[in-house]
């Protein structure tokens, strides 16, 4: 990308295998500013800033969201709803903030109620992976042609929709908006079908082996 960068400042809160490709493929595309990190682990911390993945590594999660446009949740769900009112204090007036988790329903209940009216909450599932974690296993071609799923809670102001998913975009992936509920509806479905087509041929192939052969 060419210009100036879509976010000045990005916060990254926990910093694994999305968080770290996160950075690097926005830092490759010319997305952000500056990359501010933080991590619970102090070991997490001083590994990030030797690879050299962030402009700055703080140690609390209220220091990395000051004045920062964006700011992106990268810890388990179960989590998030405590770090929302640790950071809310801290926001910048209309930052975006947003969350990698695959559970959205989840997220929106736990994360919403802490969250000020001066920010905009725009919950994210880049649906990406690779058995690998850690800051070491980031590369910022992991979102390339993968989906991300973006679920605004009703009211959401639409131009931060449309500003986060074109970050998204920016880092190659797929990006669609849907409803928290249907997404998790959608990744319910989805998760267990490969489960039901197994049943589906097992159940198949032993009613052919109970079934005489037709003469």
């Amino acid at each position: 990308m060419s210009g100036d960068p879509l976010f000045k400042r990005i916060a990254l809160i926990g910093f694994g295998l999305i968080g770290g490709s996160i950075a690097r493929g926005a830092r490759s595309q010319g997305l952000v500013g500056e990359i501010v990190a933080t991590a619970r682990s102090e070991k997490t911390r001083a590994r990030i800033v030797e690879l050299g993945l962030a402009d700055r590594v703080v140690e609390t999660n209220a220091e990395a969201v000051k004045d920062a446009d964006l700011v992106i949740l990268g810890i388990p769900v179960g989590a998030c709803g405590a770090v929302a009112q640790e950071i809310a204090a801290h926001l910048a007036p209309g930052a975006i903030v947003s969350d990698v988790g695959s559970v959205k329903g989840a997220i929106v209940k736990e994360m919403a109620p802490h969250l000020p009216p001066h920010v905009h909450f725009v919950p994210a599932h880049p649906v990406a992976g690779t058995e690998h974690s850690g800051p070491d296993s980031g590369f910022a071609e992991l979102f390339i042609n993968r989906w991300c799923i973006l679920t605004p809670p009703e009211g959401t102001d639409a131009g931060a929709v449309e500003k986060l998913r074109t970050f998204w975009a920016g880092l190659g992936a797929r990006v669609e908006t849907m409803t928290p509920d249907h997404h998790d509806l959608v990744l319910a479905i989805t998760s267990h079908l490969p489960h039901l087509i197994a049943y589906t041929i097992v159940g198949t192939a032993d009613s052919l082996r109970r079934s005489p052969p037709r003469r």
